[in-house]
């Protein structure tokens, strides 16, 4: 086989891998949980509305800002309630666990990707499957 082809078979072999890993990381419960969690912040209209709300105040903010103006204590207020209101919302606070646990576990799984890095960098012998 000649190097150009192994190449190619490699690049196929790392292809399925990755598609074989994205398909089980779907089948775990983070992941299940974040999209669960996901869902449940979407259907939320009362966490969509002070969402919309943090982003419109945070906007005005920025553009104060970008005047080169300080924002009124009133925009800074309202700014700070509309966040404590979002992270004291239990389907938000359902959001932010489950994407910090599945966070914890991509973490994992690039540690130990770049484990099989170092060990195959390492190797003089080429394996494709």
């Amino acid at each position: 086989m000649s190097a150009l082809r192994a190449l190619y078979k490699g690049g196929l072999v790392l292809e399925e891998k990755a598609e074989d890993l994205g398909r089980v990381l779907g089948q775990t419960e983070e992941y299940k949980a974040l999209r669960r969690a996901t869902e449940g912040l979407r259907e939320d209209q009362a966490v969509q509305q002070v969402l919309a709300d943090a982003e419109r105040l945070a906007q005005e903010i920025e553009r104060v800002a970008q005047q080169g103006k300080e924002p009124t204590k009133e925009q800074v207020e309202k700014y700070d309630q509309a966040l404590q209101s979002v992270q004291g919302n239990p389907v938000y606070q359902q959001m932010v666990a489950a994407q910090a646990n599945f966070e914890k576990l991509m973490a994992r799984i690039n540690a130990r990707i770049y484990e099989g890095i170092k060990k195959g960098a390492a190797s003089p012998i080429i394996t494709l499957g």
